[in-house]
């Protein structure tokens, strides 16, 4: 078993995306990329790029230094265009391969096949942001999110990159997303389900203090077990809890740990705000305490904790 050092890994940068009407137009290189994007491209893209912001890095220190790994959510279909799909593919009451090829794919608009393929968001990431550094996608299943966390973390332990983005983005709010979760037992009812990216920045500490760059906290430690599903003792939980977050306000599935940690952020960020002007007391900032995040369905967990710098401005 390979020792890492968590020491030499920082967290320098978080960012998330949950809004309907967020918009990636100010990260596009290419503007024309916009019509082969779909909502979880929007999504990943802006949550990445809020991420990077606040790691205060751009694309030129970005590059082959920089490694991307992504958790994407279940595909995102319409009915409307399954509907049409389906039609244009039957032939005496039954599904024709050669239909599907010929008729069925020309009922729906050619575009998207690239809106919905689950790699898409990690090539308009890369495409945006200048990431030519190793990558890792994986896809929905029990506590992918920390199976991508790990291969960013043994990347850099063994120096092939120095900062490695690490997020997840689910597309949830649409037809076949929804018919699937409604499937499982229990169900997660379609009024549950949120569409949301979230993204954290880690980076080599020695990078990290060439640059100059901020430290919001640390990754203190990263384990993983797995137990498998008894179907005959208990019922499969659709939802992946994690003890120490903040819950959001409804499911956002791959995306829910990456989401509710920038929440943690954006939140410290706003009570400094108020401590500036002197609205509270200087020492109830408390939102990156030191905390571990666990995951009931897998085991997975990691701790983070906040920089020295951080806990110095808790204590005033």
């Amino acid at each position: 078993m390979v020792k890492i050092n968590y020491s030499e890994f920082v967290l320098s940068g978080l960012g998330c995306a949950t809004s309907p009407d967020c918009y990636p137009e100010p990260y596009l290189k290419t503007p024309k990329n916009r019509k082969f994007m779909g909502s979880q491209d929007h999504l990943a893209v802006c949550a990445a790029g809020r991420a990077l912001e606040s790691a205060g890095l751009n694309s030129a220190l970005l590059g082959p230094e920089a490694g991307l790994f992504l958790a994407v959510g279940f595909i995102p279909f319409e009915r409307a265009d399954i509907d049409a799909l389906l039609d244009g593919s039957m032939d005496g009451g039954r599904i024709s391969l050669r239909r599907f090829g010929t008729d069925g794919f020309s009922a729906v608009n050619p575009l998207l096949t690239f809106r919905c393929l689950p790699n898409m968001p990690a090539f308009h990431i890369s495409s945006c942001f200048d990431v030519q550094g190793e990558y890792f996608v994986t896809y929905p299943g029990p506590g992918q999110f920390y199976a991508a966390l790990e291969e960013a973390v043994y990347a850099l332990d063994a120096g092939r990159i120095s900062i490695a983005l690490v997020g997840a983005v689910a597309d949830q709010t649409n037809f076949l997303v929804s018919h699937h979760y409604q499937r499982l037992r229990p169900p997660v009812p379609p009024e549950d389900l949120r569409n949301g990216a979230g993204f954290l920045v880690l980076e080599r500490a020695a990078n990290n203090t060439t640059r100059n760059g901020p430290i919001h906290g640390r990754l203190r430690d990263l384990a993983t077990t797995y137990l498998a599903h008894d179907p005959f003792t208990s019922e499969l939980d659709p939802t992946e809890v994690f003890d120490g977050c903040p819950a959001p306000e409804g499911y956002f599935g791959a995306a829910s740990l990456p989401i509710a940690l920038g929440r943690i952020l954006d939140s410290a960020r706003e009570t400094e705000a108020c401590r500036e002007r002197r609205e509270i007391s200087p020492n109830s900032i408390s939102a990156l305490n030191p905390r571990t995040y666990l995951c009931r369905k897998t085991g997975r967990r990691f701790s983070l904790s906040p920089s020295e710098g951080e806990r110095a401005g808790e204590r005033g």
